[in-house]
């Protein structure tokens, strides 16, 4: 789904390579299989990023991306926590890459949102049940998005209509509505006095986007096999099919 490659791309660390891209992204938005309105947000956000100052882009991306946790594209993080059953899912979802034939680098993190979607993208008539099993998570991000007044939530948006699931966004507005901002200098110090968590590589390197390895269209699994989530706060376990 060339939809998944775009949004990817849209999500991960702004490059330079894709702002003559521009005219294509238009091309991949108009041709989706998603909504006038959502294709109509879509397009008006790439002309504002695509048709701007890279830096500009770049400091936007890394004061909502890059500061505090309840933006963080690390899907398990809004899911796991710091909990043990984070490490495990890892290894599952890493199991499953090698399974549909992606080997990805020790120093990757396989639940980077960009990188799932490459790999989802691949996956063909699955694509959509690799985003539904994410769709709780992308919801959140949506929301969250939404109240720090980011067109970045159409992203999660339109990957949400991607997904066909169907979310109560104004009952998860209520839900983060008394969240404590997580971006400011006072939050930021505390979260820097904690350990980084890591996963097979160092912390300075485990998310670099730069080294990601690129999933080919014949990585595919033949039998798609849904994520196990558990709810960091409640321990529950649910499977999104």
């Amino acid at each position: 789904m060339k939809i998944l490659t775009l949004l990817a791309r849209l999500l991960d660390y702004p490059q330079a390579g894709l702002l003559a891209a521009r005219d294509e992204a238009l091309e991949v938005i108009a041709s989706a299989d998603l909504t006038a309105n959502t294709q109509q947000a879509l397009s008006q956000f790439v002309l504002r990023h695509l048709d701007g100052d890279l830096l500009d882009w770049q400091e936007e991306y890394d004061g909502l991306f890059e500061r505090g946790r309840s933006l963080s594209l690390l899907i398990f993080e809004h899911i796991h926590g710091e909990s043990r059953d984070r490490g495990q899912a890892m290894v599952e979802l890493v199991a499953q890459y090698r399974q549909a034939g992606l080997e990805i680098a020790e120093h990757e993190l396989p639940d980077y949102l960009p990188l799932y979607l490459e790999f989802a993208a691949t996956q063909q008539h699955q694509a959509t049940d690799w985003i539904a099993d994410i769709a709780p998570v992308l919801g959140l991000l949506a929301v969250r998005l939404q109240k720090r007044r980011s067109d970045y939530a159409v992203l999660c948006e339109a990957l949400l209509e991607v997904s066909q699931v169907s979310l109560d966004l104004d009952a998860l507005q209520a839900q983060i509505a008394s969240e404590q901002a997580d971006h400011t200098p006072k939050a930021l110090d505390k979260v820097w006095e904690e350990e980084a968590v890591t996963f097979g590589g160092d912390a300075i390197n485990g998310g670099c986007p730069s080294q990601l390895n690129r999933p080919e269209s014949g990585q595919r699994r033949d039998q798609h096999v849904p994520i196990e989530f558990v709810d960091a706060a409640s321990g529950d376990s649910a499977r999104l099919n």
